[in-house]
């Protein structure tokens, strides 16, 4: 895409790895996600985001904007109709902080297991949603000596039902409900009461995709015959359910990819995508280096291992228990919590 004048992006200054990236190709402004307006869109033809950013035509109306790069997985705080009716661009980061999520779940789900002294070993997981990070999942499941149960009608309905089951018989058979699921008008409040009396007393219920497909008056509800809960997204964040917080077993604010490697896929992603369109060429395989050594990933060596011995070496490399204090002490610093995280290491098993 030729221009005559220089390109204006628009840039969550949150987002990591970014900060002098595209300065040599445009004029960058960077805003705190949920504070950029109308007035930093007005004049731009970028913006690169996050999910604290909604784009639709309150935002978008009467803009320049053309492109937009979110450095997320999650598409929601996107209007699509209005973008595509407008002819602006829009890439996501699939896929880029699947390895993240999957540490965080096994670390979340060996943690309170050892501290209920609940025996996981062949147990059966259930999975709601195959897709980048379900699959992260399924493959790490596996290698621990899970039954696995999937549920995706999507992926489903295109390669056929070999290796898929339906969600009710997953629910009503799985030991631990993880859910993976996008949040769509198909995935929205699906985990209601209903969705509940489906699962057995004492299963283990993790969501880690988005806080809106659980009904979380439900939820409370059925907390009492369930095993833990493990929850990272919430509704109305960051204005979340105190009261529910209390009641779960590890609380975290929206986290889970929160992998340095993560972070690293996301920003690459999304700088990549937006060079393509402007034609910066030299960023086309953009990639943060990773210079510090203790923070790239490590491959773990789980086979033969107990659970106990699992559950430390998980702890050792995502003490995720520090996530869950930190985040009881200042609920009311959610978005700086997310803002300041550390960003950990992901983990792989060989």
């Amino acid at each position: 895409m030729n221009m005559d004048r220089r390109v204006k992006i628009v840039v969550d200054d949150a987002i990591p790895f970014i900060q002098g990236v595209l300065e040599p190709y445009a004029d960058v402004l960077y805003r705190p996600g949920k504070e950029i307006c109308r007035d930093d869109v007005i004049d731009a033809d970028a913006m690169v985001i996050r999910t604290r950013t909604k784009c639709n035509a309150e935002l978008l109306e009467g803009s320049q904007v053309k492109f937009i790069a979110t450095a997320t997985i999650g598409t929601d705080h996107i209007d699509f109709p209005y973008c595509n009716s407008k002819g602006i661009s829009v890439r996501s980061a699939a896929g880029c902080n699947a390895g993240g999520v999957m540490n965080y779940v096994f670390s979340a789900l060996y943690g309170v297991a050892s501290r209920k002294s609940i025996r996981l070993d062949g147990e059966k997981i259930g999975i709601i949603g195959v897709g980048n990070v379900g699959r992260r999942v399924d493959r790490m499941a596996g290698s621990l000596g899970f039954k696995v149960l999937k549920n995706d009608p999507p992926r489903m309905a295109v390669e056929g039902p070999d290796g898929f089951c339906p969600l009710d018989y997953l629910l009503e058979n799985s030991n631990v409900v993880t859910m993976h699921v996008p949040l769509d008008d198909t995935t929205r409040g699906m985990a209601d009461d209903a969705f509940f009396a489906k699962m057995h007393p004492g299963t283990i219920f993790i969501n880690a995709s988005r806080g809106e497909v659980v009904d979380e008056a439900a939820l409370k509800r059925a907390i009492p015959k369930l095993g833990s809960v493990i929850i990272d997204t919430w509704n109305n964040e960051p204005d979340i359910d105190r009261e529910l917080m209390a009641m779960v077993d590890i609380a975290t604010p929206h986290i889970a990819g929160y992998s340095y490697q993560g972070k690293q896929n996301g920003t690459a992603q999304s700088v990549r995508s937006l060079a393509r369109f402007f034609g910066f060429e030299p960023l086309y395989e953009f990639f943060p280096k990773t210079e510090i050594i203790d923070l790239e990933s490590i491959k773990l060596d789980l086979k033969g291992k107990s659970q106990g011995e699992i559950a430390s070496t998980l702890q050792y490399n995502y003490p995720i228990f520090t996530d869950d204090f930190m985040f009881r002490m200042h609920p009311e610093d959610f978005e700086k919590l997310r803002s300041n995280y550390q960003y950990r290491r992901e983990f792989y098993v060989g």
